[in-house]
């Protein structure tokens, strides 16, 4: 993952900050893929897009009260975009399939502090994946809703930047790791 964040190409300054950050917090820490590091861990989530890219799969995050993309913690594992393909499965019932070769997005956003865990950060490594907008969905505990949402219609569901980057990224045809249009 390392050579995958020293290549990939931000989209904007305040990603290409984020992906230093990230960058510098998995060189630094060997157990970065663990949820016991207690400081931060990396996760994974998906930009799972319906065939014709018009729509994406969003979740309805209980616990953040938030529209967001599919994703969760790695569990050890340091093959991020398996890790990733797992959490859309499991959150919305979906098996969704890679659109590119490499990492779509990176984010770092803070998690504050609950009962039996400090406050800490999120390094999110995002992968682009399609999927057939027919499988039936399926809203884990974790959400209270799953939907396909038209593109357009994202920002009226969610103000959150890093999701609207998502949105402008599939909107100008490019696939986030430097290498074109999504095909």
């Amino acid at each position: 993952m390392i050579s995958q964040l020293r290549a990939y190409s931000a989209f904007n300054p305040h990603e290409e900050t984020m992906r230093v950050r990230i960058l510098a917090f998995v060189e630094q820490h060997p157990d970065c893929f663990e949820r016991s590091l207690l400081i931060g861990h990396v996760t994974a989530s998906a930009w799972v897009l319906s065939q014709d890219r018009k729509e994406t799969l969003l979740v309805h995050h209980a616990r953040l009260d938030k529209w967001l993309q599919p994703g969760g913690h790695c569990d050890g594992n340091p093959d991020v975009l398996g890790s990733a393909m797992r959490e859309v499965l499991e959150e919305t019932g979906v098996a969704a399939v890679p659109a590119g070769s490499g990492i779509f997005d990176v984010d770092a956003h803070d998690i504050p502090a609950r009962k039996k865990e400090p406050a800490h950060v999120h390094y999110d490594v995002r992968f682009l994946l399609v999927a057939d907008r027919a499988i039936p969905l399926v809203v884990s505990e974790e959400s209270r809703d799953v939907a396909w949402v038209p593109l357009d219609e994202v920002r009226l569901l969610n103000t959150d930047q890093s999701v609207l980057r998502l949105v402008e990224k599939t909107q100008q045809g490019g696939s986030g790791a430097g290498d074109g249009p999504v095909e």
